[in-house]
């Protein structure tokens, strides 16, 4: 469905006839459209009876689950959502016709990134894998140059570009070094001959290869240690290009983690296959010296195999490595950033961590956690940049009428909001009362899940850390609410007051040569209606969660439960 509504866009950009007749701000509304009909189709496959086994497609190169399939439209809806509160805008004629070239643009590369993140979700072959995550990061790179004028988004562009070539060619190095060692690219294979072999030169490949392939991703997501090219892309970058990097791209990759971890962590991080002088096979528990000196009695050639849990320890210890580290330095790092996009990149690198300890520890509990902190991270990071971009453009309408320059870049920029614009102010409080996990809102229970799942498995060092780190980055989300409260110096109180009257007048004026019949353009940004009714009710199901929790803690939990029963 995104492919040939890809091809049908492109063939109305490309004919002048429809591109002549067909507004910009239609490409966008478009989209919106594709995403949500795309989704509607995914949902509805979720009524095929054998949908909860897997169904292979195109030879085995993707596997569609009842998960692949829910978190699809879930990327969806989120990307549909992201479209249509794209902002309106009625500028000088010229450079009308600029921004609207950038909504179409926007629109078809987001189309693109987003095919490639609902292909990597379902993809179950190294070579799937590789081309769905290209095909992702490809769109995302364009998306980061998408201002050609602005000399930073150019900047942030070739950065992100050269970085994410970088951890590509890791994880292709992983997947040739998996192939090299089994002649195989299949997950199905590779999880069967994990669960068959020894600790031998095979399984030591398979090792590295994983692992290569886990670095790689890691990369992409900006985890610590691997996270320096994240808060840089982020600031140079549009918000309205910030929020698909922040939020689509980790999505589609945590997921695709998910599902390695969780099976490679099935079949061998609890059983041991041997076979006994009689010729039968028998499954023990993890090895250790008692269990080995009970098999005295069995001779070596015996002893067929044994699936050591050294690769699933090596990638656990991996993840709870990264997830120290994100916890730690998103944190630290963050209570210097002075510029508002910066501080929210370190703040994403700080719940990387949470969601690398849930991914970790591997249970049915943490699964359940980890996929309702995706959701809560979504729906929160989702709604501060919607604020952002309409404050922005409240802010700095009338004073600058490039598109670019109309993003809030520091801290600074929000002092007094509250007492010009209360409800937006205190939407944005809300929020990163959220992420600062202050309860009974949603970030509250998105930690509280993720750290009693920690405790219950015994990981007692990294959840105090976790917690230190929660407590500790509250401080750089009330520094922000701070400035939102804080009262404004009289003179930027006057110089507010006079563009206020500069604006009335230049509508004034405005209203008086449309009625004479002169083409004129407006000097100002005009948020959609549903842009404010999206940013009302994303901050109101942050605040009122706790009412009614249940639609979206039991599908995290049949979500987890099948992930380990299929």
């Amino acid at each position: 469905m995104i492919f040939i509504s890809i091809l049908t866009l492109i063939v109305a950009k490309a004919l002048p006839s429809l591109n002549i007749k067909l507004s910009p701000v239609y490409f966008t509304r478009i989209s919106a459209i594709i995403f949500l009909y795309a989704g509607a189709l995914s949902f509805n496959t979720l009524y095929i009876q054998s949908i909860g086994s897997g169904i292979g497609i195109y030879s085995g190169l993707f596997h569609i689950t009842q998960v692949s399939q829910l978190i699809e439209v879930f990327l969806l809806v989120i990307g549909s959502l992201i479209l249509i509160a794209w902002p309106l805008k009625q500028n000088t004629e010229n450079t009308s016709i600029i921004l609207n070239s950038y909504s179409t643009d926007y629109s078809l590369i987001v189309l693109f990134s987003t095919l490639g993140s609902c292909l990597l979700i379902s993809c179950s072959d190294l070579i799937s894998m590789y081309l769905s995550i290209e095909l992702q990061s490809f769109g995302l790179y364009i998306l980061s140059t998408l201002y050609r004028e602005s000399e930073s988004s150019t900047s942030a562009g070739l950065k992100y570009f050269l970085l994410g070539g970088l951890s590509s060619c890791i994880i292709l190095l992983g997947s040739g070094i998996i192939y090299a060692y089994t002649g195989l690219t299949n997950f199905e294979s590779i999880y069967s001959i994990i669960s068959v072999s020894g600790y031998n030169y095979i399984l030591q490949g398979l090792s590295l290869g994983l692992i290569l392939i886990l670095v790689g991703f890691l990369f992409k997501i900006a985890a610590a240690p691997l996270h320096n090219w994240s808060p840089d892309v982020y600031d140079d970058t549009p918000t309205i290009v910030t929020i698909w990097l922040t939020i689509m791209p980790k999505i589609s990759i945590i997921i695709l983690l998910l599902e390695l971890h969780t099976q490679i962590g099935i079949i061998g991080g609890e059983t041991n296959l041997i076979i006994n002088t009689s010729g039968y096979a028998e499954l023990l528990g993890s090895l250790n010296l008692e269990t080995i000196s009970n098999l005295s009695n069995i001779t070596s050639h015996s002893l067929i195999s044994i699936v050591g849990d050294s690769s699933m320890n090596i990638l656990k210890n991996l993840l709870l490595i990264s997830s120290l580290l994100s916890l730690i330095i998103g944190t630290v790092v963050g209570l210097a950033q002075t510029r508002i996009k910066r501080l929210l990149a370190y703040s994403t690198i700080s719940h990387i961590g949470f969601i690398l300890l849930a991914l970790a520890i591997n249970t049915e509990q943490s699964i359940d956690s980890l996929i309702f902190y995706i959701i809560q991270y979504t729906i929160t990071n989702l709604n501060i940049f919607l604020i952002i971009i309409a404050l922005g453009y409240i802010i700095k309408s009338s004073s600058n009428k490039d598109y670019t320059m109309k993003d809030i870049k520091y801290i600074s920029e929000f002092k007094g909001q509250f007492f010009s614009n209360p409800l937006l102010s205190l939407s944005l409080a809300v929020c990163l009362f959220s992420m600062a996990g202050i309860p009974p809102l949603m970030g509250f229970f998105s930690k509280q899940f993720v750290l009693y799942s920690a405790v219950q498995n015994g990981y007692n060092f990294i959840s105090i850390v976790a917690i230190l780190a929660s407590v500790v980055s509250a401080s750089y989300y009330l520094k922000i609410i701070k400035v939102l409260h804080t009262s404004p110096d009289n003179e930027e109180t006057t110089s507010l007051v006079e563009q206020k009257s500069v604006h009335s007048t230049q509508v004034k004026e405005l209203k008086s040569q449309l009625k004479e019949g002169v083409n004129v353009g407006v000097q100002s940004t005009i948020l959609t209606n549903f842009h404010s009714y999206l940013i009302s009710s994303l901050t109101l199901s942050i605040l009122l969660f706790i009412f009614k929790p249940t639609l979206i803690l039991n599908s995290t939990q049949l979500l987890s439960l099948s992930l380990f029963n299929f």
